[in-house]
């Protein structure tokens, strides 16, 4: 699916697709901080029918629900397509020697050859956690790598 995007001086940047049924949708980023979800009229894509403000912290709870899914789907699809890779989903239980650490602390790359690709907190995605990012209990931690891979990384994860 190909994702329009148009700067909008002054505002921030829009970005729309049509569905398969020929609906446009869009979100428009705004400079400030604020998204704007908006429906566009079916017989004339450049007016709104709807638009719906929110807040960060609104649009991050929206992307949650949408996005976590697609993220499990395409990891899910890569699966099937890259024989022996394999995407574990960890928790990170509290009193895991890693709760309160880093991810660069973890080396788990090195150690491993897995990556960890993402992780869920509350409600929010961390896709592609840059090494300096900072676990807390109960994270839910996506692996991608060999099974030997992605189980040591439990075990790092878990006992250190």
């Amino acid at each position: 699916m190909d994702i329009e995007r148009v700067n909008l001086p002054g505002i921030g940047m829009r970005h729309a697709i049509t569905t398969e049924r020929g609906r446009r949708i869009g979100v428009v980023s705004h400079h400030t901080g604020r998204r704007d979800l908006v429906v566009y009229d079916k017989d004339d894509p450049d007016t709104a029918v709807v638009s719906v403000a929110l807040t960060g912290t609104e649009a991050n709870a929206l992307a949650e629900l949408m996005g976590t899914v697609r993220l499990v789907e395409r990891l899910t699809e890569l699966n099937r397509q890259v024989e022996g890779l394999v995407t574990e989903q960890i928790v990170l239980a509290e009193g895991s020697p890693y709760d309160g650490r880093t991810l660069g602390d973890t080396a788990v790359r090195t150690r491993t050859g897995a990556s960890i690709v993402a992780v869920v907190r509350g409600g929010q995605v961390f896709a592609s956690p840059r090494p300096d990012f900072r676990f807390t209990a109960n994270d839910v931690v996506v692996v991608v790598g060999t099974a030997e891979g992605t189980s040591a990384v439990s075990q790092i994860l878990t006992d250190g």
